[in-house]
């Protein structure tokens, strides 16, 4: 079982949501909309898929490095490491 099962309906809502925003961001550029609009709604965009992955981590953290970290050794060390690499990747984006 993945740590996100118990959220999977909210995540999958929230996809559903950012891509709808995508889709809308693809029309504006159909429709020869405004740069700064434009801006404004792939701003919206990147924050509603920035949310989905916070919630992700969260999970994850929660349920898969917890345990981890429960059975211990090199199990632990490296879903710690799979994390802190993952946080990493969020943090440059």
């Amino acid at each position: 079982m993945v740590g996100y099962t118990a959220n999977k309906d909210d995540l999958l809502k929230r996809l559903r949501r950012a891509e709808g925003q995508v889709r809308g961001i693809q029309r504006m550029v159909d429709s020869d909309t405004y740069c700064i609009d434009i801006l404004t709604q792939v701003s919206a965009a990147t924050k509603a898929l920035e949310n989905v992955a916070l919630a992700l981590l969260d999970d994850h953290l929660a349920h898969c490095v917890a345990e981890a970290a429960r059975e211990g050794g090199s199990v632990a060390d490296g879903k710690i490491k799979e994390a802190s690499a993952a946080i990493a990747r969020l943090v440059r984006s």
